[in-house]
């Protein structure tokens, strides 16, 4: 279900706000939990199960590791998180990739195993991460699964980020705050993502696929289709980003930004700080700064 689809705008997303404000606070967490799973459901009814397993491993071990902190117990628990973690990544996105460099070097024809990418696996997956690796540091383990699931399957971000870690959003998940303004935000940032993809990003695709199905382009068409495509591929992404963000406000969520004008950079250090901004720095702070850094 895209957010740019009509029965997201005039179905889903009507249904879900109106009885999230109508119900009593206690139960809003619940009430967004099902309606995540539900929509997720409707676009992976398959793997909608994949999800459901996911969000109970980093749930339990949370647990674990905090019961355990300081112990054997407990590193053997966060060794666990992540091998299951990046485990199911790496065996739903990355083993066709490596099952054909394997063919490729060894000269086999071992066939693949194609199989179909679950999605979001990417986001959810890094977010149960940044929990179980933030409680292992020191944080507390959310006892609650109900806030817990709801976190690592929030609809508006589950597709297509932000990377919202759980040291961003632990304390919004118990105490955060309902303000018109707040909404009213939202539902503007909201606008501007979807005009971002309606307007910009979906013309620009027709733009580069015209030129793409040219047989002889010119150097103009050429230099024209990839100047769409450079466009089109950041309006679509930081569209949706922004969509995220503002229905993460209608539900009294602050989520990080993730795109800061990037094609004004001065660099391409500057640019990739930038450019989906919450996936740098959970690699710089759970992969980068981990393994030693600049050292």
């Amino acid at each position: 279900m895209l957010f740019s689809s009509v029965s997201f705008l005039f179905g889903f997303l009507p249904i879900v706000l109106i009885l999230y404000y109508a119900i009593p606070k206690k139960y809003r967490n619940l009430w967004l939990l099902i309606v995540s799973l539900f929509f997720y459901f409707w676009g992976e009814p398959i793997y909608s199960l994949l999800m459901l397993a996911s969000i109970t491993s980093g749930y339990v071990h949370g647990l674990i590791i905090e019961k355990y902190r300081g112990t054997k117990r407990a590193k053997a628990a966060i060794v666990s998180s992540l091998v299951t973690s990046l485990g199911a990544l790496a065996v739903f996105k990355y083993c066709d990739f490596f099952i054909s460099s394997f063919n490729a070097v060894f000269g086999l024809s071992v066939p693949l195993l194609r199989i179909a990418l679950p999605l979001g696996i990417s986001f959810y997956t890094f977010q149960i991460l940044s929990y179980t690796i933030d409680v292992y540091r020191g944080t507390s383990a959310r006892r609650s699964f109900v806030a817990f699931g709801a976190y690592i399957s929030m609809f508006p971000q589950l597709v297509a980020g932000p990377i919202v870690r759980y040291s961003d959003i632990e304390w919004q998940l118990d105490n955060r705050e309902y303000t018109m303004s707040g909404f009213a935000l939202g539902v503007r940032r909201f606008i501007a993502g979807l005009s971002k993809k309606i307007i910009f990003a979906n013309s620009l695709a027709e733009l580069t696929a015209s030129v793409g199905a040219l047989e002889n382009p010119d150097t103009l068409a050429c230099w024209l289709g990839a100047l769409g495509f450079t466009l089109q591929i950041y309006f679509d992404f930081s569209g949706y980003s922004d969509m995220a963000r503002g229905l993460g406000g209608m539900l009294g969520f602050e989520f990080p930004e993730n795109f800061r004008y990037p094609y004004l950079s001065g660099s391409v250090s500057e640019f990739w700080r930038r450019w989906h901004m919450t996936l740098g720095t959970w690699f710089r702070d759970y992969v980068y700064i981990p393994l030693g850094g600049s050292r």
